[in-house]
């Protein structure tokens, strides 16, 4: 193995977000504000020879997990043929998807025998008109199907994910939760981040992550943390070990309702960071590497592709530059001076 992807912190990366496409048909909020559907955004995309390739040299440096996000990445044509050539990658065991599901209902079961191992759906609302809201005029009732359609597929984990926002979807937590007491999925509640030109905005809507466990407690639910050896019976030790560093594995925090058939977790990048563990590197549509999802610093990778030396010189150059953490934070700050990143969260892969 070359050299490992490790920053001046000591930090391992082993996981990689690379968006395939900056395209999208929908128009979310929090990720394109102001887009309607269809919306274009033209970039020089990276091939699949190119994904290939460059899926290569980081699993000789150590990944072993790769999500292909978006924009909406099943709006590449063909999209299978890259999950078999990057599964077939030694050294790459997982391969993650995320999606708005308008498009995956039909896919799952090709995406999953191609190599696929798990999906997340992005689904911020169960009532059918405010999700068309949220969303700029997406269908409630694909995503459903989508849904339905990857448990069948056989997928090792469904995760649900939806964005916190105050006043827009907080009256549905409780809604969101009884989903995991009957079926088994994973539904993640994410704060919403200050990502973009829409930080006054995000201001208004955040809601820490923590109100979750609020909400059980409220309810007289008994929660543990998933795979725990027992009910706490009680959320006090939970909101305890949320002060904690979370697991390498991956940003939420997995808990169960008692009997529950699945879990639900909390991503809580604002008001309780993980950056001290952070994996994970992102690679733009436009074949940029970004060492940090909030800070504007990226690489062009494009040059390199095809050089395995210079490509980890660039890698490497990348990670000895992130910072220890990022600087999203609910308490109003002057940032005209920060370099926090410009683009919109679809022009990011998440």
């Amino acid at each position: 193995m070359t050299d490992r992807l490790v920053d001046s912190f000591g930090r391992v990366h082993n996981y990689v977000r690379i968006s395939v496409t900056d395209l999208c048909n929908l128009g979310c909020q929090y990720c394109r504000p102001g887009s309607s559907l269809g919306c274009k955004v033209k970039s020089e995309l990276l091939s699949f020879d190119q994904l290939a390739a460059l899926v290569e040299v980081l699993a000789h440096m150590g990944v072993t997990k790769v999500r292909l996000t978006g924009g909406e990445p099943l709006l590449r044509p063909r999209l299978e043929a890259l999950i078999g050539r990057l599964s077939r990658i030694k050294g790459i065991s997982q391969i993650g998807l995320t999606t708005n599901g308008m498009l995956l209902g039909p896919r799952a079961s090709l995406l999953r025998q191609a190599g696929l191992t798990d999906v997340n759906i992005s689904i911020d609302s169960l009532v059918p008109e405010r999700y068309a809201g949220i969303t700029g005029g997406g269908d409630f009732n694909r995503v459903i199907k989508s849904i339905e359609s990857s448990c069948k597929a056989g997928f090792d984990k469904v995760k649900l994910n939806v964005v916190l926002m105050h006043g827009v979807n907080d009256d549905e937590i409780e809604a969101f939760l009884k989903l995991t007491v009957n079926y088994p999925l994973f539904i993640r509640f994410i704060e919403y981040m200050p990502i973009g030109d829409r930080i006054q905005d995000w201001r208004s809507e955040y809601m820490p992550a923590e109100s979750i466990l609020m909400r059980c407690e409220e309810k007289g639910w008994q929660i543990e943390p998933a795979g725990g050896s027992g009910s706490t019976g009680s959320t006090g030790g939970l909101k305890d070990e949320l002060q904690e560093e979370h697991e390498i594995s991956g940003p939420a925090r997995y808990y169960r309702i008692a009997g529950a058939a699945g879990e639900f977790g909390l991503i809580s990048p604002v008001s309780r960071h993980f950056c001290g563990s952070c994996n994970r590197l992102r690679i733009t549509a436009n074949g940029c590497v970004k060492p940090c999802l909030y800070w504007n610093e990226e690489w062009d990778l494009k040059p390199y592709i095809g050089d395995e030396e210079g490509l980890r010189r660039i890698l490497l150059q990348s990670l000895a530059s992130k910072p220890l953490r990022h600087e999203m934070t609910i308490v109003p700050k002057d940032i005209a001076s920060q370099p926090y990143t410009l683009r919109q969260m679809s022009q990011i892969g998440g």
